[in-house]
């Protein structure tokens, strides 16, 4: 399994922004020198061995978690934040979270191969997002898009966001999936009320 360069710059930027530079330096020195290697300098459009990028969360978890349990989850947060509109802003920049999770192209892809992520039921306010065809192998994989989640939403003019992991490869289940939840602004709502129906809707599947 691959990961973009992306999620190893993502997860480096966080680090920097929670704990500042020395983390980073403390991070890396805790893995194997080849994997070091790998990641070192790596560009947002590369494609490193999945592998390495868990051995980086499982370096940086041992640094962080004791002082900020809930690091994983903000990190997910922050890469959709503040790394994904650089990357892709065309994709997260969606009027509301529901045309954001039921867009036709696939951002799973953009950082991750193999498999896809999907909504498998949505509506207004809520949906429900499964992993298929990719194996997690780690925790850290789902708090991450955990948070992720609840950023989505956020920027995608959602409230009261709220997420839940509902099943768990690396708990025995067939995949992983989650539960979104959240609320719409009532000035959101009405400007969706008062925009023409157009001609012709095209719905991913």
């Amino acid at each position: 399994m691959l990961a973009k360069g992306s999620t190893v710059q993502a997860t480096i930027e966080f680090l920097v922004h929670a704990a500042g530079p020395e983390a980073v330096r403390t991070t890396l020195d805790a893995l194997p020198a080849e994997q070091r290697a790998r990641l070192a300098g790596v560009s947002a459009r590369d494609e490193v061995p999945y592998a390495d990028l868990v051995s980086l969360w499982q370096a940086a978890d041992s640094l962080l978690a004791a002082s900020d349990p809930g690091w994983m989850e903000r990190q997910g947060a922050y890469a959709i934040e503040q790394l994904g509109p650089r990357l892709y802003g065309g994709l997260l920049l969606k009027s509301t979270p529901e045309e954001f999770l039921t867009q036709d192209v696939s951002l799973f892809q953009l950082y991750y191969r193999p498999g896809n992520m999907g909504a498998v039921d949505h509506s207004a306010t809520h949906a429900v997002m499964r992993l298929v065809g990719f194996h997690p192998t780690d925790r850290f994989f789902c708090r991450r898009f955990t948070g992720a989640w609840h950023a989505v939403i956020r920027m995608t003019g959602g409230v009261e966001s709220r997420v839940h992991h509902v099943r768990c490869a690396n708990e025995g289940d067939a995949f992983c999936e989650w539960e979104l939840r959240w609320q719409m602004p009532a000035h959101a709502a009405h400007a969706r009320a008062d925009t023409p129906v157009p001609a012709l809707s095209i719905s991913a599947t």
